[in-house]
């Protein structure tokens, strides 16, 4: 006798081979609109080759198989090495082969490429999220390095190159280059101030002159990168230092790493602690200046986490339709069912102003010389960086719960995305701290005022809930108070993706998003006619 108990039937396959960017009708509108179509024919063919299935395999073994921190050889010599699964390297090849860690930077580089670049990032970031910290990093030290290295220096023709380079060799020799940081201390975490950890010249002082470091750091972000940039107190004061791990003489640097974290997410990339145990850096700028420098670099390392949330609920978000949408229950697909279809169509109209905001903000950074431009980054990066990482975790929930019990399991991308989305809101300041940095910037720039009112006025009037939250808005900005920071950042976020929904979107889209995001009288049904709208956008109907 046969035993058949059942067929498994009304269950959709795992999303995979999937174009991730000619599915994502926002995105591809907002790279047009953002000066970088000539980039649509790379994207497309990137988003066709990343929503593989192989791809998709890449992610799941570089999370599956964590890396391996060695510190010793056979031999018994110290090398503070860290193993990583193959999967980890092929993840960084196809990153670096797209310049996705230094695009805006070359010296050919055309009008729009920070919004390219950024497009590229978040189709990137739906596969792995751990590979995106090492290229972020590099990204943000490369303006830093080229504006403080003296111009022949030789490490900089392989940190503009687009080769994957992972052997342990003096930078000079290799042909691609990766930068790392390391801030946070035990006893500061983002209170920089408080670090303890010393810098004593070998010789002379100043600036480009070699100094050794005694002390530790609590967080150094992907110990096997080329080099770091760390803080350490100088005579001066606080200093940034550019810390190689391999000497220019082969040696290995004295850095040793006492452990890696076991992390709740972000498990394919290496997170440590180290000791500098009178370790080698050469002083970046003059003494005292370390903060000041490494804001800079941390503008740019936040919009990334900005971006890399959003990838994030892209992909919770591709994977909760594609099961909707195939789905029985009740006689009909779930995305038929007027509660669910609510839910999911939320969730796309949510992304919609997400993506319009972040893609103007990657203009934005490209447009440094302008100073309404430079402020609008300022004022809006942290504004991102609170708001989109914060809503991460409830999304990714959400998504979950479209697919009941399965997306709870590990077979599902689910519960890897779910893991993943706490460290962009932790990582380059919490929270609070993105909320802090926004008041400070409304303290010190009194003209962000005036470029709030420009960057707005195209959209006032358009729509009564957007007039209405200007003004609140404009009452807590006059008179900013701490205790408030976190609700008027949030506003801020909300109007300024608005003023990008009325100028940009359909009208209906618009006013969709401002009564979803303004109005707190109730949450009122989305029309039907929005939700298809809306869900022909998300998948590329």
């Amino acid at each position: 006798m046969v035993w058949n108990t059942h067929t498994v039937f009304n269950q959709p396959k795992p999303l995979s081979n999937s174009n991730l960017f000619l599915s994502d009708t926002p995105l591809r509108e907002a790279v047009i609109r953002e000066h970088a179509s000539w980039d649509i024919d790379v994207l497309a063919s990137l988003g066709q080759q990343l929503g593989s299935a192989e791809s998709l395999e890449l992610g799941r073994l570089a999370n599956a198989h964590p890396p391996e921190l060695l510190r010793y050889d056979a031999s018994g010599q110290r090398i503070d090495e860290v193993r990583f699964h193959p999967a980890w390297h092929l993840l960084m090849q196809g990153l670096v082969n797209n310049r996705i860690h230094n695009l805006p930077w070359q010296d050919d580089a055309r009008i729009g490429s920070f919004v390219a670049r950024a497009a590229r990032f978040i189709l990137h970031g739906q596969v792995e999220a751990g590979t995106l910290c090492p290229i972020t990093m590099t990204f943000g030290a490369i303006p830093l390095l080229k504006h403080t290295l003296p111009a022949e220096f030789p490490w900089l023709i392989p940190l503009l190159s687009d080769r994957y380079d992972s052997h342990s060799h003096p930078g000079d020799q290799k042909r691609g280059l990766l930068i790392g940081m390391g801030m946070t201390e035990k006893q500061g975490g983002s209170d920089v101030l408080s670090n303890t950890t010393r810098a004593v010249p070998l010789a002379t002082a100043g600036t480009g002159k070699a100094y050794r470091l005694v002390g530790h750091k609590w967080f150094f972000s992907v110990p096997q990168s080329d080099a770091h940039l760390v803080l350490a107190q100088t005579e001066g004061g606080p200093s940034c230092f550019f810390l190689p791990r391999i000497l220019p003489d082969g040696t290995r640097n004295a850095v040793r790493l006492e452990r890696l974290k076991d992390k709740l997410g972000n498990r394919s990339n290496a997170s440590s602690e180290v000791e500098f145990q009178d370790a080698t850096a050469w002083l970046l700028g003059e003494e005292g200046e370390g903060i000041r420098q490494i804001l800079k670099m941390g503008g740019y390392t936040r919009f990334d986490c900005a971006l890399g949330s959003h990838a994030l609920m892209r992909r919770a978000l591709s994977i909760a339709l594609y099961h909707a949408f195939q789905r029985q229950a009740f006689g009909k697909t779930l995305v038929e069912q007027p509660l669910m279809r609510q839910v999911l169509c939320r969730m796309a109209l949510r992304l919609e102003g997400h993506t319009t905001l972040l893609l103007r903000l990657a203009r934005a950074w490209e447009n440094q010389q302008d100073p309404q431009e430079q402020m609008f980054s300022r004022l809006l990066t942290p504004a991102a960086k609170f708001s989109i990482c914060h809503q991460g975790s409830a999304f990714v929930a959400e998504a979950m719960e479209v697919l009941g019990g399965i997306g709870y399991c590990e077979e599902s991308e689910l519960p890897r995305l779910y893991r993943e989305m706490p460290v962009n809101s932790i990582w380059e300041g919490s929270g609070n701290i993105m909320c802090l940095d926004v008041l400070r910037t409304l303290h010190k720039l009194p003209a962000a005022y005036e470029m709030l009112q420009l960057e707005l006025q195209d959209a006032k009037g358009q729509n009564r809930l957007f007039d209405h939250a200007w003004r609140q808005l404009n009452q807590r900005m006059a008179r900013p108070m701490e205790e408030q920071a976190r609700t008027l950042t949030a506003q801020l976020f909300n109007l300024c993706c608005a003023a990008q929904m009325l100028k940009f979107s359909s009208p209906p889209l618009a006013d969709a998003w401002c009564r979803m995001t303004l109005d707190h009288r109730g949450e009122s049904p989305l029309p039907e006619e929005v939700c298809q709208v809306l869900l022909e956008r998300a998948t590329g109907g």
